[in-house]
């Protein structure tokens, strides 16, 4: 069934998005790390090296799953994992400050997914200086950044972002028989990860000329943001059929406006696999998401911090597999 007809078909609904222990982790102007570190286990004596695991949030439940990963590398391996997390995607500060006091406690390795390509430059070349080894996963960092600090190259680990979001995009467009209004919702605009699938959603949406991209703002990676800006967004462009969220807590956020307001024409595409938003597709809330192996990367991410101490040649870069998520392939 063509997409411009079976838009008023997909029904918007929305879940409860319940993740204890998260909400109210504001920043409040303080940077605080949030460890996930049980405290029995804390409290064990190290029997490997010790590895960090930096990543930007645990409200959102693809660090959930990276974690994961990491700490089934970690049983294998050996290796003394610490996980420590900011407040929200946006506490670039704060992410700072932790690498801060992970170089402070001498660790020997830090695994880090970056809040900010820039930003984290500086911190990571200190830390490198001090001869921790540093492995990238999941954002990778500015290169010319790096250079300008004389920051030695790292490993890092990741997906082909505009690939991914290229084909997920391509998909709805496959689907369009008439001229269609299309926006976008972007995530950190300093982030690399998010440049790149906008910059495939951008491509896909290009390749008919049946679609004019009307929209393309950021939402900073957030579901309350997100339901704001669609809300927005489609008060000035009531037009708008296609909309391409460069997350799923984005994504999210979308539906859960167009379900608030009891629109139902409007087809999202999401990105990340969340457990929720694979419910959506199910649920026909969701055209399609992306799942790019969360656990993989913090598992290979933990397994090249191990093998670098270890004095072992590690690839410069490990991209991993992703998997386009739509209804066709969940029945």
């Amino acid at each position: 069934m063509k997409l411009c007809q079976s838009l008023t078909t997909i029904a918007v609904g929305f879940f409860a998005l319940t993740m204890l222990g998260c909400q109210g982790e504001a920043d409040n102007g303080k940077a605080r790390a949030v460890a996930t570190q049980a405290p029995a286990e804390a409290a064990k004596p190290r029997a490997g090296p010790s590895v960090a695991l930096v990543m930007k949030t645990l409200t959102n439940p693809y660090y959930i799953q990276m974690e994961q990963g990491a700490r089934r590398a970690s049983k294998e391996y050996g290796v003394d994992l610490v996980v420590k997390t900011g407040a929200q995607e946006t506490s670039i500060e704060q992410q700072i400050q932790i690498v801060d006091e992970l170089i402070q406690h001498k660790i020997a390795a830090i695994v880090i997914a970056p809040g900010d390509s820039k930003r984290l430059v500086a911190v990571l070349k200190k830390a490198q200086d001090k001869g921790i080894v540093i492995v990238g996963l999941d954002n990778r960092l500015d290169a010319a950044t790096m250079q300008s600090q004389g920051m030695q190259a790292i490993p890092f680990v990741g997906v082909d972002n505009e690939k991914a979001s290229f084909e997920a995009v391509k998909y709805a467009v496959d689907q369009i028989s008439k001229p269609t209004a299309a926006a976008i919702l972007e995530g950190i605009r300093s982030t690399e990860n998010s440049r790149l699938r906008v910059q495939g959603a951008e491509q896909a949406f290009a390749s008919s000329k049946l679609i004019k991209v009307v929209a393309r703002e950021s939402a900073n990676w957030k579901i309350d943001e997100a339901r704001d800006l669609t809300s927005r967004l489609l008060g000035e462009h009531p037009e708008i059929r296609l909309l391409f969220c460069a997350n799923d807590m984005m994504a999210l956020g979308a539906i859960k406006f167009l379900q608030d307001s009891g629109k139902t024409n409007v087809a999202v595409i999401g990105y990340d696999a969340l457990e929720e938003a694979v419910a959506a597709i199910r649920q026909g809330r969701l055209l399609a998401t992306v799942d790019q192996n969360a656990a993989e990367q913090g598992y290979v991410g933990v397994m090249l911090a191990f093998r670098g101490l270890k004095g072992d040649q590690v690839p410069p870069v490990t991209v991993l597999n992703t998997r386009l998520v739509t209804a066709n392939n969940l029945k």
